[in-house]
């Protein structure tokens, strides 16, 4: 494990190589430990813990919201000494790394985005998106029980049992190995503070986007209820220069359903 300091003096600690050409991985969640992207079947990783995460120190709350974290990663290009680095963003993640990529392009290589948030870019996943997924699963043995907890989500009842239950549905597989895999621990209050009013831009960064001229991947599971395929494609569209690939058969975490796919897909990256 590595630290630095951040423009405010807060102290973040990274986990993985500090090479020459490191690949940065910025974690979802939102603001979830890194922990969780150690399973990435890919070379030269370096994870981030987001401020008040993992290993990293608590912040000042407002300091939590997502365009404030671009600071947080240029802080970390700096400590580096690289003058252009690679970033991969997972799910809230992603909404970080094309902040910073749309912020500061001259400084991004290469970016990898993988189930990323739609909200940075005003994309809209309804419950009928969602439904279609789900219902494109009935066959799976714990479908049963499962759907029973989103139904109570599509009803109004949204409560932490109800998430509990369509768990599964969050990956391509659902056995002993991926649920022991699925347990890291969220600040609860940074998360909320993530997306606070102000955070996102989405009009700014569509524009933003068109014009981004940097190697990028966008890498979504076919059955990823988070960001069904339909809005997957549209996602696409916002990048002329980037590479759609949709990986068979995987949830939100496509790394863990097929780690084969998953590696190949990323390092096939001009």
């Amino acid at each position: 494990m590595g630290t630095f300091s951040s423009y405010d003096g807060t102290k973040l600690a990274f986990h993985g190589p500090a090479g020459d050409d490191p690949l940065i991985c910025l974690p979802g969640g939102p603001m979830t430990a890194s922990s969780y992207l150690a399973p990435l079947p890919l070379d030269n990783l370096l994870r981030l813990d987001l401020r008040g995460t993992g290993e990293s120190e608590a912040a000042p709350r407002e300091t939590y919201r997502v365009d404030r974290q671009v600071d947080d990663v240029e802080a970390l290009r700096q400590h580096l000494g690289l003058d252009r680095i690679r970033l991969l963003g997972h799910s809230a993640g992603g909404t970080l790394a094309i902040l910073y990529a749309t912020r500061h392009p001259q400084h991004v290589e290469e970016l990898v985005l993988i189930a990323p948030s739609p909200r940075v870019v005003g994309l809209d996943v309804t419950d009928d998106d969602r439904r279609a997924i789900a219902l494109s699963r009935s066959g799976e043995p714990w479908y049963d029980e499962a759907i029973k907890g989103f139904e109570e989500i599509w009803a109004g009842n949204a409560t932490p049992e109800a998430f509990e239950k369509i768990a599964p549905f969050w990956h391509g597989r659902w056995d002993d190995e991926v649920r022991a895999l699925d347990d890291h621990p969220t600040n609860e209050e940074a998360a909320e503070e993530f997306y606070a009013e102000g955070a996102l831009d989405p009009e700014a960064t569509r524009a933003a986007l068109k014009t981004l001229d940097v190697p990028t991947l966008l890498l979504f599971g076919e059955v990823d209820v988070a960001i069904p395929l339909n809005r997957a494609r549209e996602y696409a569209e916002l990048l002329p220069h980037a590479r759609l690939v949709i990986q068979q058969a995987a949830g939100h975490n496509p790394w863990l359903d097929d780690p084969e796919a998953f590696a190949a897909a990323v390092q096939r990256m001009p």
